[in-house]
């Protein structure tokens, strides 16, 4: 393992933008990716970036920044990929340098919709990247609480403890906790998961449901998590921990979560288009609820949190009609 490894950042959004102020604490310079020319020279001028936490403010020196998303790889043995998935293929169609050696960690909340694959096994079968070189960052923890250096926590997944380690102390700081497990598959799953429950809490309360409900749903969308992940991937795990329960609550609850938000207008009567262009952001789990629910298919986990979803984001059915019928189903 190198002594003094060299990090990259390959995203513009909200979540990359957290991860770049982290490892700025920690490291004199880390490259970033961004697609955005403008927002680059922005950065440049202005010290942050003009579209995500603007209250961020970065010192410079410390940035590599490029729109080349092949120099930020060259430059990296740690590549943390913080772009939503649904790009994700996108992005790596530009690829012409090699990941072969290079430690990749996701960053990414959801699966790769062209092969119905988590980021991590995206990268496996697509990439040959062995899988102690694979890596998961997830939560509980939102973008604009570390943008304003509230207490927050970091899982990291890997492996290899080595790597997950290495990883783990470059974003711990004053404002980070960071804690390491070896179920990468599981707290992928969890990550994306979560998204969709947390549409559904949104749904909720844009039907005028309280929190008496949400409570109860909640109680259900842990215990249907942990169905569908022993489905997918069975090992021991305890699905009360920060990076599956904790994570799930703060997504569903939280003033700052996309998907909840997403899930509210559709719950007060917005089309899911109307809903993506008054947000002008990606709620992952709209996404995430098509894969799930395909995915499930051949699991057949019983999951009527995620049917639920899925019948009225992609069939087109009426919310209040399809949250009475969920009702009768959860206890």
């Amino acid at each position: 393992m190198i002594d003094k490894p060299k990090f990259a950042v390959i995203g513009g959004g909200s979540w990359a933008t957290a991860i770049a102020k982290m490892l700025c604490v920690n490291l004199p310079e880390i490259a970033w990716y961004m697609r955005s020319e403008s927002a680059i020279e922005h950065l440049k001028l202005e010290k942050h970036n003009p579209n995500y936490l603007s209250s961020v403010e970065f010192d410079i020196n410390k940035l590599k920044l490029t729109n080349d998303i092949n120099e930020a790889i060259a430059y990296a043995d740690y590549i943390i990929f913080a772009i939503p998935s649904a790009f994700l293929s996108a992005e790596l169609s530009k690829l012409t340098v090699s990941l072969e050696d290079k430690v990749i960690f996701s960053a990414i909340k959801g699966i790769v919709p062209e092969t119905y694959l988590i980021v991590g096994e995206h990268f496996h079968t697509h990439y040959h990247i062995p899988y102690e070189n694979i890596g998961v960052i997830t939560g509980p923890c939102h973008a604009e609480e570390v943008a304003l250096e509230r207490l927050s926590y970091l899982t990291i997944a890997c492996a290899d403890a080595k790597k997950a380690r290495v990883m783990a102390k470059k974003l711990e700081c004053h404002f980070i906790k960071t804690k390491i497990s070896d179920d990468i598959v599981g707290t992928e799953y969890a990550a994306m998961l979560k998204n969709i429950y947390a549409i559904a809490a949104g749904i909720a309360h844009g039907l005028g449901y309280g929190d008496n409900f949400q409570s109860v749903m909640m109680s259900n969308a842990i215990r249907e998590m942990k169905k569908f992940i022993r489905k997918v991937h069975k090992m021991k795990r305890n699905i009360n921990n920060s990076a599956y329960l904790g994570d799930l609550l703060v997504t569903g609850y939280s003033v700052f979560s996309r998907n909840r938000m997403f899930g509210n207008m559709i719950g007060k009567g917005y089309t899911v288009q109307a809903a993506m262009l008054e947000m002008s952001m990606v709620a992952e789990g709209y996404y995430a609820v098509k894969s799930a629910y395909t995915l499930n298919q051949n699991y057949k986990a019983k999951t009527p949190i995620i049917d639920a979803v899925y019948e009225i984001l992609y069939e087109g059915k009426e919310a209040k009609k399809v949250f009475k019928k969920l009702t009768d189903k959860l206890d």
